[in-house]
């Protein structure tokens, strides 16, 4: 597995994830196919800025625009307090292959190297077992669970956070 930044050609790719509806169960619900592309050239802009880090995962052995998921971790406000939040997502016939584990991974170790990113928040879907366990499995201290708003959205969630700096490749 290898990730790449997002570029101006994957809008199929966030339309297969954000606008279906299995994907997108424990989010809320789809996002509306109008304003996809926008959304993949602001991620790209602001990958291409180093302000957001957005990541297409790339199964081992297949070609650069054969997409998985995406991990994306990025800076903002929660309660008025500026924090780093990590999210993913991986497609059905990629799912169960261990990719979002390694991808976050991969992600969250060059976030320790970085250093400016501080602890880094996720908020999955208290639901959401895969992702509550790729918490659990990389070292990620529960917090307790919220409602968490998500495009608009609000959804009951967990909260978890990691210090980068601790992630190694053993976990």
């Amino acid at each position: 597995m290898r990730l790449r930044d997002v570029g101006p050609g994957d809008v199929e790719a966030y339309l297969r994830m954000r606008c279906d509806p299995v994907m997108m169960a424990e989010l809320g619900g789809p996002q509306p196919v109008e304003g996809m592309a926008e959304k993949v050239r602001l991620d790209a802009e602001r990958t291409a800025a180093d302000d957001w880090w957005v990541r297409m995962i790339v199964p081992d052995g297949a070609p650069p625009e054969t997409v998985a998921g995406t991990v994306t971790l990025w800076p903002h406000e929660e309660d008025g307090v500026p924090i780093s939040e990590i999210g993913w997502m991986v497609l059905p016939e990629f799912q169960g292959l261990g990719l979002a584990k390694r991808a976050v991974r991969k992600v969250l170790e060059s976030a320790g190297r970085d250093g400016r990113w501080g602890l880094v928040h996720a908020f999955p879907g208290t639901g959401n077992g895969a992702s509550n366990g790729l918490c659990r499995a990389l070292g990620f201290e529960l917090l307790g669970e919220r409602d968490t708003e998500f495009a608009g959205r609000v959804l009951r969630t967990n909260h978890w956070t990691v210090d980068p700096a601790r992630i190694n490749s053993a976990s």
